[in-house]
C-alpha cells in the first residue's frame, strides 16, 4: 500500500571492521485482539519494522494493510541480517491505516508496539515508554536464532500502558546459506459464486505446513474482482519460505471470496508439495480440485468448488560471491590518485603527497590496505593505476585520466627491485615481503611520478569512471561472469564535476563495476555523501536512478588510528553483495558452479 522508507538499517560508519553476517532471518508477524480505532468498521492494521542505528530508530520496512481485521496475519515477510556479535534492537509498531492518507503517526492511529532484539527469543520485553525514543531494553544477552522460533508478547501504548489484550507474534526462521527462489503463476476456473448480486472476488493464499502441524502463510495474492475464473499475477517466494527447501513438505492452498469488512468467505482448499508443483515447468500445467470439506460431506454429487491451475513454475538459483570467485571470476583493481594542487607541494612536509622516510602518507596507506585484499582475487596480481588533476609531460597539459607509469598502452604497474635512498626507507614501513608485486608496482610508479608532474586541477573524476567503465563494458559483452572491476578513487576534496560524476556512476551501475572513494586529509566531505546511495537513491542530473548502489565513500580520518585492515574491511564489505547483485541482474551463472555448500563468506571478503 505504501513504499517502505528503506530496505535495511543504515550501517554505522566506524573504524572497527564490519561484522560478518552470521545468517539472514525471516520474520513473520501476526497480531490478536487489536484495539478497534474505527467507528463504523474495524481497524485496518499495518505493522512497521524499525531498527536502531547510531541511537536512532529507522523504519526499514512495513507490511501491507489488512482491511477491517483485529486479528491480522500479515503476508509480508521481513528479512534481517543477523550478527551474533551485536545487539540488534528491533521495534514493531502497529498502526491503523486510513486509506489514501496512509499510515498515521498520531496517537489515535497507534495500536501498540513492542521492542525486542534479533537474538532475543524468550527473555522479557520492556514496554514502550514515551514519548519516543522509548527506553532501551535491558541487555538481553544473546540467544542464537534457529529455525522455527516463536515469540508472543503484549503490545504496549506509550507510557507503559497495555494496549488492551493486544498481542503480537513474531515467528523467526533462519535462511539456509544457498537459497534460491521460485516464481509461480496461478489461475482458477469455475469457482463457486459466493455473492448474491455479483460474482465472487477471489484471492489465493499458500501455506506451508511445518513439522508441528502449524501453518505458516507463505503468500497472499491480490484480489481479482467479480471473476469466477481469475488469473492472479505471478509472484516470487524463496524456497526457504515456501517449503523449507524440502520438496516433499506439505503445502496448503486456500481460495477465499474477499469481503471488505474482513469476513472473507471460504471457497475451497487443496493440498500439494513443491515436488508436485515442479511438474508445471515448461509447457506443462498442474491442477488441483478446489475442495470445500463441508460440501463434500453434505452434497452427494459434489465434485469440487472449482479448479486451481499452476500455469508456470520457474526456479531461480541464487549464487553467492564465493560461487562466482570459485567459478573463475577475476576482480580487476584500478586505483585513481588525486594530483590536484590542493594536496600541497610534494616536497613540503605538510603536503598530503609528501614521501616521509618513516611514515607513509594517507594515499599510500589506503592504497596498500585495499589492494592487499583485492590481490587475492586477481590472478595476475597486476593493478592499473591512473592519476587525475595534474599537468603531465611532455606538453604539460591538464589530464584527468593518465597512467601514472606514463604508458598509455598499458596502465598496469609491475614492481621492480629498488634499494635507493628515501624511497626504500619509506617502503620498509609500508610494504612487507608478502606484498604482491602489483601493489609494489603502483607504489613505485606513484613515487617516481611525483617529480615529473605539476599538481593542478580541478578535481574531475568522471573521466576516470568513464574510462574504467569502457573496459567493463567490453567485459559485459562476453556474457560471462569472468571479470569484475573495482575502482578505488583517492581524493583530498569534493569533486568539481559532480553532475558528470553522477551521470557516469548511473551508467556504471549497469556494468560489472564497483567504486570506492576514500577522502584523504581534513577537508569537509559532506557533499561527497551524495555519491553514496546509503541515504537515498543516487540519480543522474536528468533524474535517472542508479540500477545498483555501487559507490562506497569513507573519509580516511575515520580510520587514522585503526589497524591497516580496518579500512579495507569497511570499504570492501559491500563488494560481495554488489558482485552478486550485478550477475543476478544479468542472469549470469558462475562459469564453473561449485557443488551446493553453505556460504560463510557473503559478509565481507576475507
Amino acid at each position: 500500500p505504501h513504499a517502505p522508507a528503506g530496505m535495511g538499517a543504515v550501517p554505522e560508519l566506524s573504524p572497527q571492521a564490519p561484522l560478518a553476517v552470521l545468517s539472514k532471518v525471516e520474520l513473520r508477524v501476526s497480531c490478536k485482539h487489536l484495539l478497534d480505532r474505527d467507528t463504523l468498521n474495524k481497524s485496518d492494521p499495518c505493522v512497521l519494522l524499525l531498527m536502531q542505528s547510531q541511537g536512532q530508530w529507522m523504519e526499514v520496512d512495513r507490511s501491507e494493510v489488512i482491511k477491517s481485521n483485529l486479528n491480522p496475519v500479515f503476508a509480508k515477510i521481513f528479512t534481517v541480517d543477523y550478527y551474533f556479535e551485536e545487539v540488534q534492537k528491533l521495534r514493531f509498531e502497529v498502526y491503523d491505516s486510513h486509506g489514501h492518507t496512509g499510515v498515521g503517526t498520531h496517537d489515535d492511529d497507534f495500536l501498540g508496539g513492542m521492542e525486542c532484539t534479533v537474538g532475543q527469543v524468550s527473555l522479557g520485553v520492556t514496554p514502550l515508554r514515551g514519548p519516543p525514543p522509548w527506553c532501551p531494553l535491558p541487555n538481553p544477552g544473546f540467544l542464537q536464532i534457529v529455525a522455527q522460533k516463536r515469540v508472543t508478547k503484549p503490545l504496549f501504548l506509550k507510557y507503559g500502558k497495555f494496549a488492551g489484550k493486544s498481542t503480537i507474534t513474531i515467528i523467526s526462521e533462519e535462511i539456509s546459506g544457498n537459497n534460491g527462489y521460485v516464481e509461480l503463476a496461478f489461475r482458477a476456473k469455475k469457482l463457486d459464486d459466493k455473492d448474491l448480486f455479483s460474482k465472487s472476488d477471489p484471492f489465493l493464499e499458500i501455506y506451508r505446513i511445518d513439522d508441528d502441524r502449524s501453518e505458516q502463510l507463505v503468500y497472499r495474492t491480490e484480489v481479482v474482482k467479480n471473476n469466477l475464473s481469475p488469473v492472479w499475477e505471478p509472484f516470487k517466494v524463496s524456497l526457504n519460505s515456501l517449503c523449507s527447501c524440502e520438496e516433499k513438505r506439505k503445502l496448503r492452498g486456500v481460495v477465499w471470496d474477499y469481503d471488505s469488512r474482513g469476513k472473507h468467505d471460504f471457497i475451497g482448499e487443496f493440498f500439494t508439495t513443491f515436488e508436485e508443483m515442479q511438474k508445471a515447468m515448461g509447457e506443462n500445467k498442474v491442477q488441483w480440485d478446489c475442495m470445500n470439506p463441508k460440501y463434500k460431506i453434505k452434497k452427494r454429487n459434489y465434485k469440487n468448488s472449482g479448479v486451481v491451475v499452476l500455469l508456470d513454475l520457474k526456479i531461480h538459483r541464487v549464487y553467492s560471491f564465493l560461487d562466482y570467485i570459485m567459478g573463475g571470476c577475476q576482480i580487476h583493481f584500478t586505483v585513481a590518485i588525486d594530483f590536484t594542487a590542493s594536496n600541497g607541494d610534494p616536497r613540503n612536509s605538510c603536503s598530503l603527497h609528501y614521501i616521509n622516510p618513516y611514515q607513509p602518507n594517507e594515499y599510500l596507506k589506503a592504497l596498500v590496505a585495499v589492494g592487499e585484499i583485492c590481490q587475492d582475487y586477481d590472478s595476475d596480481k597486476k593493478f592499473s593505476a591512473l592519476g587525475f588533476g595534474a599537468r603531465i609531460p611532455p606538453k604539460y597539459e591538464v589530464s584527468h585520466d593518465f597512467a601514472i607509469n606514463f604508458n598509455p598502452d598499458n596502465d598496469e604497474c609491475e614492481g621492480k627491485s629498488s634499494s635507493s635512498g628515501v624511497w626504500s626507507m619509506a617502503r620498509m614501513s609500508l610494504l612487507t615481503p608478502h606484498t604482491p608485486s602489483g601493489i609494489q608496482g603502483v607504489v613505485e610508479s606513484y613515487q617516481s611520478c611525483l617529480p615529473k608532474i605539476q599538481l593542478y586541477g580541478p578535481t574531475n573524476v568522471a573521466p576516470i569512471i568513464t574510462k574504467v567503465a569502457r573496459v567493463a563494458a567490453d567485459e559485459e559483452r562476453t556474457k560471462e561472469a569472468s571479470q569484475y572491476f573495482i575502482l578505488l578513487i583517492l581524493t583530498d576534496g569534493v569533486v568539481t564535476d559532480m553532475a558528470d560524476t553522477r551521470e557516469a556512476i548511473v551508467r556504471a551501475s549497469y556494468l560489472p563495476m564497483s567504486i570506492i572513494i576514500v577522502g584523504v586529509g581534513n577537508a569537509d566531505f559532506t557533499d561527497m555523501q551524495i555519491l553514496d546511495g546509503d541515504d537515498g537513491v543516487l540519480r543522474s542530473p536528468k533524474g535517472e536512478p542508479v540500477l545498483r548502489d555501487i559507490v562506497q565513500f569513507v573519509p580516511f580520518r575515520e580510520f587514522k588510528n585503526a589497524s591497516p585492515t580496518a579500512l579495507a574491511k569497511c570499504v570492501l564489505a559491500e563488494v560481495p553483495k554488489q558482485v552478486v547483485e550485478y550477475y543476478s541482474y544479468k542472469a549470469f551463472p558462475p562459469r564453473c558452479p561449485r557443488p551446493p555448500t553453505p556460504d560463510p563468506s557473503l559478509g565481507s571478503p576475507q
